[in-house]
């Protein structure tokens, strides 16, 4: 009997523990936000985003916020003999949270590590070549984004990115737009939305716009989306969430229904900091 009343107290804890733990976690999250924003860290920041003073005073406090709390959950690593500094880490939290300004809340829940290379990297890929034969080659990249708990980037690449904003490529923006449509385990095109009946016009406008775009690259045909977007859905909502933010007038001229749904899913109108 004593054993079954054990049994039962500790499942009582256990759902308590469920139930308590995000409301710990937010307001831990909302002290964090409330700390004095370092001005040197204003500055580093306003030298690498470029979009940063056009922000309004709310955007950039919220900016801020996110960029403390995310500074403060997630590990850096550097790679190669790489020295993390603390620049290196604002300039990638600042990215990263640009996606967070929609007040979503969540981090990126399943990245714990960030790994920084010193410049472009090899991987060692295996690719099918038939039925029966394989072949391991090596893969330079840029960064990756992994569904479990790390994330990868350049840092030659994020340097050249933040002085070359409106080109349409962003690493930062790209690997963290990924990590929000892996939230669900799954990596295709589809974060997690606010509501079910968003899924079905989410489905319908990407894959338009997927389509279109893979119909323009075979017809060699100038796009505002890059390329590289043809690659997959996932790789298409990667690439058209930097598009939105790097080249949102673009995007809105040319593809007014695709920035509609990313201004809806991202509750932000980057036309505004033009």
């Amino acid at each position: 009997m004593g054993a079954v009343i054990l049994i039962f107290l500790i499942l009582g804890l256990i759902v308590i523990a469920i139930f308590i733990s995000p409301i710990l976690i937010k307001q831990r999250r909302n002290q964090i936000k409330k700390r004095t924003f370092p001005p040197l860290w204003s500055a580093i920041i306003e030298n690498n985003l470029p979009i940063y003073l056009h922000l309004s005073p709310d955007e950039r406090r919220r900016l801020q916020g996110h960029i403390q709390v995310f500074l403060t959950e997630k590990q850096f690593i550097g790679c190669q003999g790489l020295q993390v500094t603390e620049e290196m880490k604002l300039i990638i939290a600042s990215f990263a949270c640009l996606l967070l300004l929609n007040e979503r809340g969540e981090y990126f829940p399943k990245l714990r590590s960030i790994l920084i290379y010193p410049s472009a990297y090899f991987v060692n890929q295996t690719v099918a070549i038939s039925d029966y034969i394989v072949e391991e080659r090596k893969d330079i990249r840029l960064g990756e984004s992994w569904s479990r708990d790390q994330l990868i980037l350049s840092w030659e690449q994020v340097q050249r990115d933040t002085k070359n904003w409106q080109d349409g490529h962003n690493v930062v923006l790209h690997e963290f737009a990924h990590q929000l449509d892996q939230e669900d385990g799954k990596a295709e095109g589809v974060p997690i939305l606010a509501q079910k009946s968003d899924y079905p016009i989410w489905s319908k406008v990407m894959t338009a716009e997927y389509q279109k775009l893979c119909h323009d690259i075979e017809q060699n045909a100038i796009t505002i989306i890059d390329s590289y977007g043809a690659t997959n859905p996932a790789e298409f909502f990667a690439v058209a969430t930097e598009t939105f933010f790097e080249k949102p007038q673009q995007l809105s001229s040319h593809h007014p229904t695709l920035y509609d749904l990313l201004q809806n899913y991202y509750q932000l109108n980057p036309k505004k900091w033009l």
